[in-house]
């Protein structure tokens, strides 16, 4: 996610305009603070509404956790994790090195 403060805003809407093209979030600040965050007007937004475009969003960005998300989206994890699968997003996302740790401690 790209923080725009308001001074950006002037020089550069292009660069807030063509990443909401892409499908990334932005939050504006001024003096530091978040003002606003820019989501993308795509298909997820239109059918689910904000809360569960920003959950989304934000989950596939790292900013926010898989449970975090869920009660932005006012879903449980089940039905969260069913919107991720949706999208295409896996819900858990190891690095390998981290997968096989897991995998030899179980086995």
């Amino acid at each position: 996610m790209e923080t725009f403060t308001i001074r950006d805003l002037r020089e550069r809407t292009g660069d807030l305009v063509r990443g909401a093209e892409q499908g990334h979030l932005a939050v504006v600040t001024k003096h530091g603070q978040p003002v606003f965050v820019a989501v993308p007007m795509d298909e997820l937004l239109v059918r689910d509404g904000l809360d569960v475009a920003l959950a989304v969003k934000l989950f596939q960005d790292g900013t926010l956790s898989l449970g975090k998300a869920a009660r932005l989206s006012r879903m449980n994890l089940v039905q969260f994790t069913a919107k991720l699968a949706e999208q295409g997003i896996p819900a858990v996302d190891y690095p390998p090195e981290e997968l096989e740790a897991e995998l030899a401690a179980i086995g």
